[in-house]
């Protein structure tokens, strides 16, 4: 398929398609993108090279901030470690999952297997929880803030061998804004894209492992998760689902690693709505954003391919505008993936017990 177009649907109509390197850095494993309307900028984070990354469309300036190695321990109040004293690895050599919006100049970040809270201008990390802590070979990955402003992120298992994963190890956790943490989920393969429904009452999770996205009823007062449902699986000779968003019209964009490209889904028939073919095989994942929500961002990986796979990608790694027309264009919202922290609109249950270990002083 000649580049600049977009398959519409099943059958043969093409959607004229522009699609533009914003961000020509090359990136090890761009993920996790956010739109952060106040500032007018898109957020995300560099997995293994374990920065959190923050672009400014009107100079193209792309500031990043490398995670502090080692947090402070507090005194552990996890039920496998009661009253020691602990030291945690939180980042330092450990991939940095996900970042999502806070305050402004804050963000809530998820790296290794810890959850914390990012001060922009400070360049300092104040770690407030760690999970899997019976793990030591998982890390977070993918997250976001639902629509009471939890932060809801999961762990998955490092690779075993290249492309090979220990199946049933992943978890999805929920950060609340008073900092307790649940496990909603437990035996996954790899959590990766998540997002919601318009109206917030259903949840979409893809697991790259299965190369499925699902769908969860969401009490959105509570967090809790039930009724889960398959909403599409990817052939396994397309790549893996990864990163993924909803749009104005409740439709899912899912970036399939090692497919190159973008798929737009409808979740109650899961049918393929449109293939946004992409100028690199690793496309990893993608938000709306720009003035209108109309521009569809979509990060990137160069880890993974060969020197020979690099030479025939020379973007790859870095960041892309698509500007889709026609019937499936699509538009982000507004709430741009929301921010952490109370808004009043629901608690946190406790889910299923997890020992977490709250760490006093940041990095």
């Amino acid at each position: 398929m000649p580049r600049g177009l977009a398959k519409v649907g099943q059958g043969r109509a093409m959607a004229p398609v522009k699609i533009e390197a914003v961000i020509r850095d090359t990136h090890r494993m761009a993920e996790g993108p956010v739109w952060e309307g106040q500032a007018a900028g898109l957020l995300y984070v560099d997995i293994t090279a374990g920065k959190v990354c923050r672009w400014d469309p009107a100079s193209g300036e792309v500031q990043t901030v490398r995670l502090g190695e080692w947090a402070r321990g507090g005194m552990g109040a996890g039920k496998d470690r009661p009253g020691k004293q602990v030291r945690l690895r939180c980042a330092g050599g450990r991939p940095v999952g996900c970042v999502a919006l806070h305050q402004p100049g804050s963000y809530a970040v998820a790296a290794g297997t810890c959850l914390g809270i990012l001060s922009w201008g400070a360049q300092r990390v104040q770690w407030v929880a760690q999970v899997d802590t019976d793990k030591p070979h998982n890390r977070f990955n993918d997250g976001k803030v639902d629509p009471a402003g939890r932060f809801v992120a999961g762990t998955m298992p490092e690779e075993v061998a290249p492309g090979v994963w220990e199946p049933g190890q992943g978890s999805l956790y929920t950060l609340c804004a008073n900092r307790a943490v649940s496990r909603q989920l437990c035996g996954l393969g790899i959590p990766n894209g998540l997002d919601w429904s318009r109206d917030g009452r259903t949840f979409y999770h893809v697991d790259s492992l299965a190369r499925c996205v699902r769908a969860y009823d969401y009490h959105v007062a509570t967090g809790e998760l039930a009724a889960p449902r398959l909403v599409f699986q990817l052939p396994a000779e397309q790549g893996m689902p990864d990163g993924m968003c909803v749009d104005a019209e409740g439709k899912l964009w899912v970036a399939c690693i090692d497919g190159g490209r973008v798929l737009r889904l409808d979740p109650e028939t899961g049918t393929r709505l449109c293939t946004v073919e992409m100028p690199v095989s690793r496309v990893t994942s993608c938000c709306f954003g720009g003035p209108h929500y109309s521009d569809l961002y979509v990060t990137s990986a160069s880890d993974g391919l060969s020197p020979e796979q690099r030479l025939r990608e020379p973007q790859a790694g870095q960041v892309f505008k698509v500007r889709l027309r026609g019937p499936s264009a699509g538009r982000g919202r507004a709430r741009g993936g929301g921010s952490w922290g109370p808004t009043g609109r629901g608690g946190c249950v406790p889910g299923v017990s997890q020992p977490s270990v709250p760490v006093k002083a940041g990095v």
